[in-house]
């Protein structure tokens, strides 16, 4: 889905359709699956707002990010603006602190795909679902390895199918107003900062949009392409999310979302279409949940060997196989990604990952006010956001706030 190499420069698949549904996918492909009841154990019934602020801190950075695109000409995200600046060591740790959030991007998503997976089968071992995302993580690795790539046509039906299951789940949610379900037992007690927390937790689910600029030369009509797909692509994954945050809970209750957070969704479809529902939404998540992997493990070990061709990163990143993938970083990638998942609950998971894509939005949206592109109140406000998302994440943490 995603290529650094600029000899495919001249195929111009994406169009803005395509572009917006790889976008769009990137963000929900594990998103809500995966953050939803770790959003609602934070925030309780001001997850929704938790989703409203991070969509709104998602929008402004995709102006900062299709901005330094379209004036750098290049593919590439933070990584390549560093290095079009000549801020060489920041491009250097940047490289690696992106090759982190991916890696826990995918650990995440696998975790996922683990927990649904089992429970779609009723299996209750512990063993199950770190096996079930051992195994995803290890299959579609070596189909990375193989060469496969993602088709444009499959993405776009993989969106909209996603989004048909997700929002006729919060429209049957909301049709049956229940806003006392928003709310979690009086020993869970949330207030309105319970909104600001969450806004730094369940950043992971907007990880993605950022992806487009990886893909960069292979848009037609680059420029306008990037600048319209990546803001369309964030407002109708702020809606979904917002939407899903309000109906989710209205049909399975605040309370059962958040013991059922690694499966939340697939135990409100069954509220609210019996077996059909739960079917439904399990094969949505799993099927969202390992293209997301897939994308994601492609985007990354490509960064990888991008950078080390640069001498930003160790060469061994840059080897490629026969088919010319390569083949170390998807390896890597894989081995420490599987490692995470099993060893690693859904909370810690999602909060990490979250506030490393806060530290690399911060920074891309630094670097539009310095270069002074794009809408600099819209860049603004990304860099406040971000930061203020992190350190209310980090005081969370450390059990301040």
């Amino acid at each position: 889905m995603i290529d650094f190499d600029d000899s495919k420069a001249g195929h111009h698949a994406l169009g803005l359709g395509g572009a917006w549904a790889m976008a769009v996918g990137g963000m929900i492909g594990g998103g809500i699956f995966s953050t939803l009841g770790v959003v609602i154990a934070v925030a309780g019934h001001w997850a929704w707002l938790s989703f409203l602020i991070g969509g709104a801190i998602a929008f402004c950075t995709g102006n900062s990010y299709a901005a330094l695109t379209v004036e750098l000409d290049e593919p590439g995200g933070s990584y390549s603006y560093l290095r079009s600046l000549n801020y060489v060591i920041l491009a250097r740790i940047a490289a690696w602190v992106l090759l982190i959030g991916y890696t826990l991007t995918v650990a995440v998503y696998a975790f996922t795909f683990g927990a649904y997976a089992a429970n779609a089968f009723g299996i209750d071992a512990g063993w199950v679902p770190p096996f079930c995302a051992v195994a995803v993580i290890a299959i579609l690795a070596g189909i990375n390895l193989m060469g496969a790539t993602e088709a444009t046509i499959v993405e776009l039906v993989a969106v909209w199918g996603k989004l048909v299951i997700l929002l006729g789940l919060a429209g049957l949610g909301i049709w049956h107003w229940a806003p006392e379900r928003l709310v979690l037992s009086h020993g869970h007690a949330v207030g309105f900062s319970g909104a600001l927390i969450g806004t730094g937790v369940v950043f992971m689910a907007y990880e993605g949009f950022q992806l487009l600029a990886y893909d960069y030369h292979e848009m037609r009509d680059k420029e306008r392409t990037i600048s319209r797909a990546m803001p369309l692509a964030v407002v109708a994954t702020m809606a979904t999310y917002v939407l899903v945050a309000l109906g989710a809970p209205m049909l399975a209750g605040a309370e059962q979302i958040v013991i059922h957070k690694e499966v939340a969704l697939a135990e409100a479809g069954r509220d609210a279409l019996g077996t059909f529902g739960f079917v439904a939404v399990t094969i949505a998540a799993v099927f969202s949940t390992a293209s997301a992997i897939n994308a994601t493990v492609f985007a990354t070990a490509r960064l990888a060997a991008h950078a080390a061709g640069d001498n930003e990163m160790p060469r061994l990143f840059g080897l490629r196989n026969g088919q010319n993938v390569p083949w170390f970083g998807t390896v890597l990638i894989a081995v420490v990604a599987a490692f995470l998942a099993v060893i690693g609950g859904i909370d810690a998971l999602v909060e990490s990952a979250s506030f490393v894509f806060l530290l690399v939005f911060a920074l891309v949206n630094a670097i539009a006010l310095r270069r002074k592109t794009g809408h600099h109140l819209l860049s603004t406000l990304g860099l406040i956001g971000s930061l203020a998302a992190a350190v209310m994440l980090v005081l969370y943490e450390f059990g301040i706030a």
